[in-house]
């Protein structure tokens, strides 16, 4: 029995508690923002050993990180090694993106050893295998489809990417308006070419009642993906774009009748002063189910720092009510990210969520930053290390150039602004 379901009953998960507990929201505000679809908690029932975590308003904004194989680079050892550098710099979620390799295995070894919900987008296995069993993914088959879906909730699967609203309608909008980059989802494409190869609408949104089942049946929160979502700021904000989006609204609503948690998955590239304006849109059409966004990525200049580029557009999204981050990584746009790159593109995002989170007012987000500053005034050293983001590599930059005089920092060493004022207060 699904979490909602429990909680119309007048019963409260034990996921529910955590979550109220870790966030000091009253649990009234927490079952109501559940019971109204505005708050999720991924945890697929076969799950014991994870956390719980809530995302949407007004809890803390949440961050993901991607992990995951490709076929040039298929290391099981590797992302696993990745999947414990997310969770040590704090990542809420992990995605496994996996597409070379024994990825069911992948996935499973993923769920053993690490303890944050845990995300997949099933049309890659299914396509994948299609490719390699049948000579192309084109000769899938519908109920092959559902098969990889059941599987991987059956595995524990917390969340899945599912792009229900890759239609062949949404797919005439495209054409008509025409774009710099066409469609840079992965998934997108895979449907698509198998779409207009078999002549026939997406399975995952003609038989959505099939995802439903499943979903309920292993309480997966289902994030509608966004198959349309612009790769370039020139394709940002068009029809098929919103588009897409009005069919996941549709969507959304008829999850909920089945009491099945879900998340609305967002762009991608845009430029700054277009992301109050689809973080407004996604509130409006999906009735304010909880918005995922991938970035934003707000320039496509900079790759190789996209993770600083993804920090400013996912500031922004945050801070006009986007409820979970994905991560960027330094590696974006140029190759499969490696252990540094994760830890990294994690900061990042994190950075990004809490600047969001002042702007929200999110209870205790300015309060963080209230005790770094106190702590910096009183030049206590250990106190900040204790508090701040990342105090490794604080540290680590802190010892590069010792100061002579001990309790500063080497920038302004003897005539630190704060030392300087607080002896000659002292004085008076």
């Amino acid at each position: 029995m699904g979490i909602k379901t429990l909680l119309k009953k007048g019963r409260i998960p034990e996921g529910v508690k955590e979550v109220a507990d870790r966030e000091g929201l009253d649990i009234e505000v927490l079952k109501l923002g559940i019971l109204q679809g505005k708050i999720v908690i991924p945890r697929n029932k076969k799950r014991d050993n994870i956390k719980s975590i809530g995302i949407g308003y007004p809890l803390r904004t949440k961050v993901n990180a991607n992990i995951g194989t490709s076929t040039d680079q298929i290391d099981k050892n590797l992302e696993l090694k990745k999947a414990v550098a997310a969770e040590k710099a704090g990542t809420d979620t992990l995605m496994d993106l996996s597409t070379g390799g024994d990825i069911s295995e992948i996935r499973r070894e993923i769920i053993r050893k690490t303890h944050v919900p845990l995300g997949t987008v099933p049309i890659y296995q299914a396509a994948i295998e299609a490719a390699a069993e049948k000579g192309g993914m084109v000769n899938l088959t519908e109920d092959e489809i559902f098969e990889v879906i059941e599987e991987q909730a059956r595995d524990g699967v917390d969340f899945m990417t599912l792009h229900c609203g890759v239609t062949l309608d949404t797919l005439k909008r495209l054409k008509i308006e025409g774009r710099v980059m066409d469609i840079v989802s992965r998934g997108g494409t895979f449907l698509v070419t198998w779409m207009l190869y078999n002549k026939k609408d997406n399975p995952l949104y003609t038989r959505f009642d099939r995802i439903l089942d499943i979903a309920a049946e292993y309480e997966v929160t289902l994030s509608l993906g966004d198959g349309f979502r612009p790769g370039a700021i020139a394709d940002s904000s068009d029809r098929a774009q919103f588009f897409e989006l009005s069919i996941l609204g549709e969507l959304t609503e008829r999850a909920w009748e089945r009491d099945v948690q879900v998340m609305i998955e967002g762009p991608g590239h845009i430029p700054i002063n277009e992301i109050e304006m689809n973080v407004q849109m996604e509130k409006e059409l999906c009735h304010g189910a909880p918005f995922y966004v991938l970035g934003p990525i707000v320039t496509d200049v900079a790759p190789a720092y996209d993770h600083i580029v993804s920090a400013i557009g996912g500031a922004l999204a945050a801070s006009f009510g986007a409820d979970f981050l994905c991560y960027v990584t330094p590696s974006e746009h140029l190759g499969i990210p490696g252990v540094k790159d994760v830890h990294e593109g994690v900061m990042a995002s994190r950075i990004a969520a809490h600047a969001g989170d002042i702007a929200k007012g999110i209870k205790g987000a300015a309060e963080w930053d209230r005790e770094v500053s106190i702590a910096r005034k009183k030049r206590d050293w250990d106190r900040q290390f204790e508090l701040i983001i990342d105090p490794d590599k604080a540290k680590e930059i802190r010892k590069k150039v010792a100061p002579h005089v001990e309790d500063v920092c080497s920038m302004c060493g003897e005539y630190c602004a704060i030392k300087l004022l607080n002896d000659a207060l002292k004085k008076e």
